[in-house]
């Protein structure tokens, strides 16, 4: 069940005024039936590997929570944490890597030239695996490090796993955050100003998506299926078009959820924060899903090492934790050179900074100007989307092949030429793309500059404002959503993650 499905809006009216009719004690029991249902509404048989991922992960921290009682960091309580990490890590490989395992290891018999082995299973990868494995995790490893509390509630575990918003493409939550909120959840009472720029916020993702991001893709998915034959300007227009395509279809799920979580009164942390504006990779992986950002560092680089063990240490800590995240967005080639590149552009940054600071002074750069800080936006754009070849190609001689074009065969005149409109969408719909994208930039400008969202941008005005908007932008959606039959159903980019 998608969110920009006919389902989903029937699906979540239901759910919600069946919430605030229940008694208080219930509701998250309600919530949890809601949230395996959602989920298995792809493949039921799908619930079985979560319902086996939150049991392991259930039954090792309350061990841990019981022998915590007598002992601090006992022998069975690593035992306990280790078998929780191996057993989910299992899992995940077994359905999400084992082909690429076996790839990796026929390539190297290849190299001993000695026969390659046959890989006896293919499974299809469950929806969202990654993301409520890592939040199992996280919660299993909190609860070792004594960060949070066990939750002895089985029921109310499960649903802080299985929370339908934000299930099959994060956040992923915290149980410091979550947990704790969903502990409270019969304290939550019907409040007509939070359900109003909850709904809000849903509507701005449902613009995201299917405003932008399914007419992006449209264009990203024309030129890089016929790669081949294209300009080096009409590889760069894919190329920012998937760019466009990955943030507004990633953002606008995590908006959904945030909007839809906020109506039953939950919240959910921000998971972007205007990555594209901002001003070195660095800032960029503060502002592009946080969530999992955040998830590596405090459970991959920090464990590791961090910063605390010398520069070098440092460096090696960082590819190795950008490495890792790369091979978490898939298993393939492409998406470890990916993380790859994002590492290194982290490496080479700290190492060059002394230099850059001190051409900066010698040549008395206003480093607090509009026209720097955009070129520094610009050039990690640029670095960003370099990067992003590598992630939206289907392998590495294609993203190579691309990029030599890109540089080999300039074609400036295609700027003016209309070769725009050739790219896959017909004239109109390239210039409701255009505009939309316009207005894009207009909200995260408005939210990097006065830290002012959407569902706010009516506070302090007449009471019509509000209503007004909300009700204009769903007959824009309605009247010039990309869907129909000039469209396919585009499904969530994250899900295959």
């Amino acid at each position: 069940m998608q969110f920009n499905s006919l389902k989903f809006l029937i699906f979540f009216p239901v759910v919600t005024l069946v919430f605030f009719m229940l008694p208080k004690k219930v509701r998250y029991l309600w919530l949890l039936a809601a949230s395996y249902y959602f989920y298995m509404s792809w493949n039921p048989w799908y619930a079985f590997l979560m319902l086996f991922s939150t049991l392991a992960t259930y039954l090792c921290a309350f061990i841990i929570g019981e022998e915590r009682k007598t002992k601090e960091n006992s022998r069975l309580c690593r035992i306990a944490l280790v078998v929780g990490i191996v057993t989910n890590l299992a899992v995940l490989f077994l359905f999400k890597y084992l082909d690429f395992g076996f790839d990796v290891v026929n390539r190297g018999l290849t190299l001993l030239h000695l026969t390659t082995v046959r890989n006896p299973f293919h499974f299809i990868l469950p929806v969202g695996i990654s993301f409520y494995t890592f939040q199992a995790l996280g919660y299993l490893i909190d609860v070792y490090r004594n960060d949070t509390q066990v939750e002895k509630n089985f029921f109310r575990y499960a649903l802080f796993v299985s929370f339908f918003p934000q299930l099959v493409a994060g956040p992923i939550e915290r149980s410091g955050r979550l947990l704790t909120q969903l502990r409270r959840l019969d304290e939550v009472r019907f409040d007509y100003e939070r359900v109003v720029r909850g709904l809000m916020t849903m509507l701005w993702g449902f613009f995201m998506k299917v405003m932008i991001a399914d007419r992006a893709a449209v264009v990203a998915n024309t030129v890089y299926d016929d790669f081949a034959g294209r300009s080096a300007f009409a590889l760069i227009m894919g190329t920012v078009m998937f760019a466009v395509q990955i943030y507004c279809d990633f953002a606008s799920y995590s908006v959904i959820a945030a909007g839809s979580a906020r109506v039953l009164g939950l919240t959910l942390m921000d998971n972007f924060d205007t990555p594209y504006f901002a001003m070195s990779v660095r800032e960029f992986w503060r502002r592009w899903h946080i969530s999992l950002s955040t998830w590596f560092r405090d459970y991959v680089y920090i464990p590791l090492g961090g910063s605390r063990r010398g520069k070098a240490r440092k460096a090696i800590n960082t590819l190795l934790t950008f490495l890792i995240s790369g091979l978490w967005h898939g298993a393939n080639y492409t998406f470890i050179v990916w993380g790859a590149l994002h590492g290194l552009y982290q490496v080479i940054g700290d190492l060059l900074s002394p230099a850059k600071r001190a051409c900066e002074r010698k040549l008395r750069i206003r480093t607090n100007t509009f026209s720097w800080k955009l070129g520094k936006a610009a050039v990690t754009f640029a670095l960003v989307n370099f990067a992003w070849v590598f992630f939206r190609s289907d392998s590495i001689a294609q993203a190579f092949t691309i990029i030599r074009r890109i540089f080999t065969l300039p074609d400036p005149w295609s700027l003016t030429s209309g070769a725009i409109y050739e790219l896959g969408l017909a004239r109109q719909e390239m210039n409701i793309l255009l505009l939309c994208i316009g207005l894009l930039l207009l909200v995260d400008g408005l939210r990097r500059r006065r830290n002012l969202r959407f569902e706010n941008l009516a506070d302090g005005q007449n009471v019509l404002v509000r209503p007004v908007i909300m009700i204009a932008l769903a007959a824009v959606i309605l009247i010039f959503g990309a869907y129909g039959y000039s469209f396919d159903a585009q499904q969530f980019i994250y899900f295959q993650f």
